[in-house]
């Protein structure tokens, strides 16, 4: 791993934070400007929104002008201008454009990693890979959890914000600086977004990637923190151990995953098996979600592991790719993954909102649990149908 990839992956981890950090801040900014739970989930759902949105430029851009540009100009601007505007808001609405902002600005890490790991190694290596992207990146993920409630209490979340925004610009210059674009073979070949969009095999992956992660990213994202805390009067503290706990499932979940296509010699069945868990998982909690906090914990962290496929569903879509569609493909695959928590977050905000005040403090969080079950069944029964692709010998 070369400077450049390393200073990718560094930027992935701040992706992966700002996509979660809000649970952990929302005591905080509840109290300092008013953002309630469905003001966090308008505000987290921009987040995805925008991230998914300007993916179809990314993969124009990474095969136009390379991974390099992509990434830099993006993170720089979107990411650390971002995260500075969140550290001087005073209104739910200022929070809101500084995630729309962040999410712009994280949009192109983890493909322009994607991008170097198609063309410059061997395809067999590709799983292997983006699954360690996912899990260095997921480190993020942990410190968006105690850490951040630790530094809140300290610090202050202004302050915690304003180094976000600094790191984020000196990341984005060091991208610039040391990543180096792939060296692309000559061709008459173009591609275009049409072109993928015609690939019949993908069109059976696209539903199962837009509701698997949407769950797990929207609970780890947001939802964990105000249901421990009007279910369960958790305080900040809890919560951050909470997130934290489930952050930790969702590094090792990808671990588990890396490997196990080349172990069983499919990609389609390892995905569907994790995913069907990741169903049972969400019935369970579905079952239990006024049992205890460790009980709720534990199956949060199932989640957490189980939903980690991420990387496996990208290796099942990138196995269809020609060369000179894998920026616009593998964009794509990211706007569906990304996309679908961005729209599971308004839609969850929507169901919170009706649903209080309730008798049951509970009934929002079965509601919305209810809603990812139906959601990924329904993603599992169009995953049948897709063709299976066996990894490549290293």
């Amino acid at each position: 791993m070369n400077t450049g990839i390393v200073l990718l992956a560094f930027a992935y981890v701040l992706s992966q934070f700002f996509r979660a950090f809000l649970a952990v801040l929302s005591p905080f900014l509840q109290t300092d400007i008013g953002a309630g739970p469905e003001e966090l989930a308008f505000a987290s759902g921009l987040w995805f929104i925008t991230f998914a949105a300007i993916q179809p430029a990314i993969g124009w851009a990474l095969d136009t002008h390379g991974p390099r540009r992509t990434a830099a100009v993006l993170l720089l601007l979107g990411g650390g201008g971002g995260a500075a505007l969140f550290a001087l808001a005073t209104t739910p609405v200022h929070v809101s454009i500084a995630m729309a902002l962040i999410g712009v600005g994280c949009a192109p890490v983890l493909m322009a990693s994607y991008y170097i790991f198609a063309l410059e190694y061997a395809p067999a290596r590709f799983a292997s890979l983006a699954a360690l992207m996912v899990v260095v990146g997921t480190m993020g993920n942990l410190v968006a959890s105690y850490p951040t409630t630790l530094a809140a209490e300290t610090i202050g979340w202004r302050a915690s914000l304003g180094l976000l925004g600094a790191m984020s610009t000196l990341t984005a210059i060091g991208i610039w600086i040391f990543v180096q674009d792939p060296i692309k073979e000559a061709s008459e070949q173009k591609g275009s977004f049409r072109e993928v969009l015609g690939i019949r095999a993908l069109w059976f992956i696209f539903p199962l990637m837009l509701v698997s992660y949407a769950q797990v990213g929207a609970l780890r994202g947001l939802w964990i923190g105000p249901y421990l805390t009007e279910v369960f009067h958790a305080d900040p503290r809890v919560i951050g151990q909470a997130t934290l706990a489930m952050g930790i499932a969702m590094v090792i979940g990808p671990l588990a995953y890396g490997p196990l296509d080349r172990v069983f010699g499919t990609r389609k069945w390892i995905i569907f098996i994790g995913s069907a868990l990741l169903l049972l998982s969400t019935v369970a909690l579905i079952a239990l979600v006024e049992s205890t906090v460790l009980q709720v914990v534990i199956l949060m962290c199932a989640i957490g592991f189980f939903g980690s496929t991420y990387p496996a569903v990208m290796s099942h879509g990138r196995s269809f790719l020609p060369p000179h569609l894998v920026g616009r493909g593998v964009t794509i695959l990211n706007l569906c993954s990304i996309g679908g928590v961005g729209i599971a977050q308004f839609a969850t905000g929507r169901i919170h909102a009706e649903m209080t005040p309730a008798k049951v403090e509970s009934a929002p969080y079965t509601m919305i649990l209810l809603f990812f079950a139906v959601l990924l069944t329904v993603g599992l029964v169009i995953y049948l149908f897709a063709p299976d692709t066996k990894p490549e010998k290293s």
